[in-house]
């Protein structure tokens, strides 16, 4: 049983366990030693707490039209950013083209490392490009942000015939699908509270920093209709 008190088939839990195994030995094979992390700079000054209420402070921007981010754009774009990254969050989001996560969180140009698939899902590759993000760049929060009218959780509800590899979303997306279908709003913030609890449970590098206090994940959903985005327990 995860957290969310659905069953994990065990094959699905060792694919991904077997996954990070591969990704940190790669790394290593690059010359990018995990247990040795490059230091990150400005942003190791936060707290996993602080990043989150900076994520959140910034979305209450993007809502009510206080934005700000942009004013810094120019002057990051000119202050190396083409030399290196200090994102202070991480951010998994739906590969869906109406979450544009740095507008949603008001952050500008090096301040959130951002992956994104459809139905924001959690696979080897996710999990390794956050471990990334989180141990190598820094990162104190990584929020998993489902969001309003998600097709590949709409699609996954119906269980209707689609072409191509769309199909593959399905058995990850099933989970929320058996605890809240068919209401979708439902389904969808299960599935960013599957998917987060998944994350911090079947990558080694994550819960071993979340252990120590140095790094928070959640879960989120955005409205599409407001902007807003709500923290989900």
């Amino acid at each position: 049983m995860d957290k969310s008190g659905q069953k994990e088939t065990p094959s699905r839990r060792r694919f991904l366990q077997m996954g990070v195994t591969a990704t940190a030995v790669g790394l290593l094979a690059s010359g990018l030693d995990m247990a040795v992390p490059m230091p990150a700079q400005a942003q190791s000054k936060l707290t996993p707490d602080e990043a989150l209420a900076e994520l959140m402070a910034g979305n209450k921007r993007f809502v009510t039209g206080q934005m700000n981010a942009y004013e810094h754009d120019l002057a990051m774009l000119k202050d190396h950013t083409a030399e290196k990254q200090e994102p202070f969050a991480a951010v998994l989001s739906c590969a869906d083209s109406r979450v544009p996560v740095e507008l949603a969180f008001d952050q500008t140009i090096g301040h959130i490392f951002v992956a994104r698939v459809a139905g924001n899902i959690i696979t080897p590759e996710i999990i390794g490009s956050l471990e990334f993000g989180a141990a190598v760049l820094g990162t104190k929060v990584i929020l998993v942000l489902g969001h309003a009218n998600c097709g590949a959780v709409k699609a996954a509800i119906s269980g209707k015939g689609v072409p191509g590899q769309i199909s593959s979303l399905f058995p990850h997306l099933q989970p929320a699908v058996d605890q809240a279908g068919p209401d979708l709003a439902a389904t969808t913030k299960a599935n960013a509270r599957i998917q987060a609890t998944l994350l911090s449970q079947s990558s080694p590098v994550i819960s071993s920093m979340i252990k120590e206090g140095a790094v928070k994940v959640v879960a989120g959903y955005y409205d599409l209709a407001s902007g807003a985005v709500t923290l989900v327990n």
